[in-house]
């Protein structure tokens, strides 16, 4: 008998909402609603492509040249991302991660990031799939269960199956990380660009993104409009900053939360958003997708 890329599938469903997530990466491998696939997913025996559902952690996006300094020891991590030199969405691809427990409305999942090159602390994360007549709702706690500090940060990389050539979008951020347009690591946080604002809804076009956004002041919404519905992302205030992706196929966006902006490990234009867990405190962010009818 064969295994299956991404492993054990777990199914959960409540009213409208039915979704399957995988046992490897804890990756939210579809969300439909009234059978509709409302994700840019992949089949069960395929593996992943481009970061599709994949849980970022302990860090979000980049690191420059996959180095860090953290209470005075220098790290240096593998280099993912050869092209740009970086470190590229943390240490979970590739993870098997435990079931704690499986009902029809939730799944719950846990795994722990244990000392490894580049990296010195024991963190344990759980992840909660739950879903509800809302929609869905995912929980990400991490603990620090080790004896010296970590540094952390958090992110999800869904992408929401669209056409972008009539899809409008809304995006409630007013600011925008300016990045090295070769290796898009920071260089300041800016005004968001008229290219990028859409805090009045518009459709998406041709417009271009590989871009960090924050400044919502809170928990917020994103919003992506078709003919026959509207797919709304959400996030509390525990995660304030927002990567968005246009893949070049123009069928779906990457909607990215993310508790801190890329290369945060290192001092910067990010750097304020880096969570450092001290021995036994720990932290959990929520964000979720729901669908609302035309």
């Amino acid at each position: 008998m064969s295994i299956l890329p991404t492993g054990q599938q777990y199914r959960i469903h409540s009213g409208p909402y039915a979704a399957v997530v995988t046992e490897v990466g804890a990756i939210l491998r579809s969300l439909t609603h009234d059978g509709v696939e409302l994700l840019w997913s992949f089949g069960e025996e395929e593996a992943p492509s481009v970061a599709m559902g994949r849980h970022l952690v302990p860090w979000p996006n980049r690191i420059r040249d996959g180095r860090y300094t953290f209470d005075g020891v220098a790290y240096q991590l593998p280099i993912s991302e050869p092209a740009r030199n970086t470190a590229l969405h943390g240490l979970g691809e590739g993870v098997a991660w435990r079931l704690i427990s499986h009902t029809d409305a939730e799944v719950v999942q846990a795994t722990t990031i244990y000392p490894q090159t580049g990296w010195n602390a024991v963190l344990e994360v759980e992840i909660i799939h739950a879903l509800h007549d809302g929609g869905l709702t995912v929980s990400v706690t991490a603990r620090n269960v080790g004896a010296t500090r970590a540094p952390y940060g958090y992110g999800v990389h869904p992408y929401v199956a669209a056409d972008l050539s009539v899809a409008e979008l809304t995006l409630p951020f007013g600011q925008e990380l300016e990045v090295d347009p070769e290796r898009l690591l920071p260089i300041r946080v800016t005004d968001v660009s008229p290219e990028h604002d859409f805090r009045t809804p518009r459709v998406v076009g041709e417009t271009q993104f590989d871009t960090a956004l924050t400044g919502a002041d809170g928990a917020w919404e994103v919003r992506i409009a078709t003919p026959a519905h509207t797919v709304a992302v959400w996030a509390n205030e525990t995660m304030p900053w927002f990567q968005i992706y246009t893949p070049p196929t123009r069928d779906a966006l990457a909607v990215e939360p993310m508790t801190c902006g890329p290369d945060a490990f290192n001092v910067g234009p990010t750097h304020d958003g880096l969570i450092v867990l001290e021995p036994g405190d720990e932290t959990t962010s929520r964000w979720g997708i729901r669908l609302d009818l035309v």
